[in-house]
């Protein structure tokens, strides 16, 4: 008697198909001729985030659910796959040149990054606790990989290490919660969570593995107490594969967190706004109060990212369509100014070795003015000075959070920005107003870094000058959230 084969609806998880598929074709060619030459598997591993992101926006508008609703692709899901493309594509074309001066351009360096980028779309279209795990694992086991691709510097062996530890102890905490909330709900469907939860059974269970959730998510978005690996990572990586976990991975997070938050915990509400009203306005004064003291530019930005990481939780306190619209654009607008902003530490050489300390670009915008010109306008942005996307950004975040009554919570951030501008500032000034004392860093010649750098530019502008369209699709993108 034949066996039937369930359906499987294949286009909910074909963004990330694609990504996986380009990336077993980069290890297969590869192995063939010419070997020494790796930049054609770069064009692979491009076509296959464009390829992607074609399939991606072809998807807009539609809701397609797979695997018993465990993987759904709708358009919340779109845009998030939509950021994670853009951050992977720029993440690339400032890959290249850059591991070849280092001497690490592999292959296995192209599809790890598009085999993480697939976790990473997977993390945001799941709809079941057990996709959730798997994603957040395919995702982060290649990371650990990719932070320690420099084999001969220790610090970059320290930093895979430090990853893989606290990752996996981290992770631990996600699958205790994700089997906690199974006993309470006996479901680990996001729907049918929240319709376990309405009964109000099994309560005190429910909100112990949502805590144990909360953290496990807690430090893959490196929010405060669940920030201690980030600046040491930050540092260690490559700054390709910073740039990457600064910002796909931390879309990708904040994509479950927030579907988890809104759906399945949704009815939860008032249990954990409180904590994270905390959690918020701890993260983002730690992560700017520290960055004051850091004179290594990638920690500094590492901190940064803490803080950021406070700002997008205001709006998930403020909650409805505004608050979770606001951290869509945020986060979209937060990858091109991240990426950015280390696509200049990429193009800078320093003696021959990569620039990361501040004082290092000193008297820049002497020597490479256009250079200068662009951090200079990535950094105004992570300050929130308009009319670039960082003040957009802001702005509707804290405009959320006063409409919902948190204004105290505003008057912390609004502070914290303020406390942010010194250590932003201060690059700017050695760029400008100091000289080097000895070697100084210039420009380090890339094409498709520079058009890297070029792509996020125009991002910055744009979303700034003519927010309106980019701020209505994710307002449409939350709705299938929030019905």
């Amino acid at each position: 008697m034949p066996i039937a084969a369930p359906p499987v609806q294949l286009a909910a998880v074909w963004p990330a198909l694609v990504l996986m598929g380009a990336g077993g074709l980069i290890l297969v060619l590869d192995l063939l001729p010419p070997r020494p030459s790796k930049e054609h598997l770069a064009g692979v591993a491009l076509a296959g985030v464009v390829v992607s992101l074609i399939v991606t926006v072809s998807r807009w508008g539609t809701e397609t659910r797979a695997f018993g609703d465990m993987v759904t692709l709708d358009s919340y899901a779109v845009f998030f796959d939509i950021v994670i493309a853009y951050a992977v594509g720029l993440v690339l074309l400032l890959s290249g040149d850059y591991l070849r001066r280092a001497g690490a351009e592999s292959g296995e360096y192209y599809a790890l990054v598009l085999f993480s980028a697939s976790g990473m779309m997977l993390l945001a279209s799941a709809t079941d606790l057990i996709v959730v795990f798997l994603a957040v694992e395919l995702m982060s086991l290649c990371l650990y990989v990719l932070a320690g691709l420099f084999k001969t510097r220790l610090v970059a062996g320290e930093a895979s290490m430090k990853y893989f530890l606290l990752g996996a102890f981290a992770t631990s905490f996600l699958l205790y919660g994700i089997a906690l909330v199974y006993g309470a709900a006996g479901t680990t469907n996001f729907n049918r969570i929240a319709a376990a939860m309405a009964s109000r059974a099994h309560e005190t269970l429910f909100l112990i593995g949502i805590g144990l959730v909360l953290v496990g998510l807690g430090f893959k978005i490196s929010s405060v107490p669940f920030h201690m690996w980030a600046p040491d990572v930050y540092e260690g990586a490559p700054t390709s594969v910073t740039a990457l976990i600064a910002t796909g991975s931390k879309a990708a997070a904040f994509a479950a967190l927030m579907r988890l938050l809104l759906t399945a915990f949704g009815v939860t509400r008032p249990d954990w706004t409180g904590l994270l009203w905390a959690l918020a306005a701890l993260t983002m004064t730690v992560g700017n109060v520290v960055a004051i003291a850091q004179s290594n530019l990638k920690r500094m930005l590492a901190y940064s990212s803490v803080a950021h990481v406070g700002y997008m939780m205001v709006g998930l306190v403020a909650g409805g369509a505004m608050g979770a619209g606001a951290i869509l654009y945020y986060l979209f607008a937060y990858t091109f100014t991240t990426v950015g902003t280390f696509g200049v530490i990429v193009l800078c050489e320093r003696a021959g070795e990569e620039a990361v300390k501040v004082e290092d670009y000193a008297g820049l915008a002497r020597r490479s003015p256009l250079l200068a010109v662009a951090l200079s306008l990535f950094l105004l942005s992570l300050v929130g000075i308009p009319p670039l996307a960082g003040f957009v950004g802001k702005f509707y975040l804290f405009g959320a959070a006063v409409r919902g009554g948190y204004l105290g919570l505003v008057v912390i951030a609004v502070l914290n920005s303020a406390i942010a501008a010194y250590y932003y500032l201060r690059v700017i000034v050695y760029m400008y107003m100091r000289e080097a004392d000895g070697a100084a860093a210039a420009y380090a010649p890339s094409f498709a870094g520079a058009l890297a750098l070029a792509v996020s530019l125009a991002g910055i502008v744009v979303l700034g000058v003519m927010p309106a369209p980019f701020v209505d699709l994710a307002q449409a993108a939350v709705a299938p959230l929030l019905r």
